[in-house]
């Protein structure tokens, strides 16, 4: 029952990065490297947001806020509505759709005191499968910040390099930290209504015009 739900989520919300970098550039013909991402920036947020309302509709409430160079894109749903939580986790939840921007490696200490502020302790609440990790890591610019819009429940063993894609993972974020200026993005696919992904896209433009995505369990 969920492989074929998955499957079908998964034919809603796929998106041919590589034929949108050739169709842009189709358009507007040959244009230096940073024109592209512009256009790119503009252009997949509008993208995700239609394929996030096919993935699971129901109420939205999805904004845009630009914090450094990343866009994180944002479903409000449930913010400011009066709920009854009858768990740790509700049956709906605020959650980001996909944050975008061009890497730029931090030179300050990464805030784990707040990190640790969310949600309370990571083995109590979710177990220790499980860790509290950044959908834009810190090192290329990520933050913790306001509702913590940029933190989300991750697989321990993808979040820190240790299975065959954790290590896939991590080497394309060490492509963005010592690319500094990398178009990237991060992109949660969900198969409920909650903030825990059961999927991560993570794709990064480069300088050939090559876009590498790939897709990372997260269930």
């Amino acid at each position: 029952m969920f492989l074929d739900w998955a499957m079908e989520i998964s034919s809603l919300v796929r998106v041919d990065y590589q034929a949108l970098v050739e169709d842009i550039l189709n358009e507007i013909g040959d244009c230096p490297l940073q024109e592209l991402i512009e256009v790119l920036k503009q252009e997949l947020p509008y993208i995700w947001r239609d394929c996030y309302k096919e993935m699971m509709p129901r109420r939205m409430d999805i904004t845009q806020m630009q914090y450094e160079q990343f866009n994180y894109i944002y479903d409000w749903h449930t913010t400011n509505e009066p709920t009854v939580q009858t768990s740790f986790l509700p049956i709906s939840e605020a959650r980001l759709v996909a944050v975008i921007g061009q890497s730029q490696p931090k030179k300050t200490k990464r805030d784990d005191f707040r990190l640790r502020g969310w949600v309370g302790k990571t083995g109590v609440n979710f177990g220790k499968r499980w860790d509290k990790g950044h959908f834009i890591a810190h090192s290329i610019g990520g933050v913790v910040f306001g509702l913590e819009m940029n933190v989300y429940v991750q697989r321990r063993d993808f979040n820190r390099g240790w299975s065959e894609a954790g290590k896939r993972f991590r080497a394309m974020e060490r492509f963005c930290v010592t690319n500094p200026g990398t178009l990237c993005f991060s992109r949660p696919i969900y198969t409920d209504q909650t903030a825990r992904p059961a999927f991560l896209e993570f794709g990064m433009l480069k300088p050939d015009r090559e876009f590498l995505v790939e897709c990372f369990d997260n269930r």
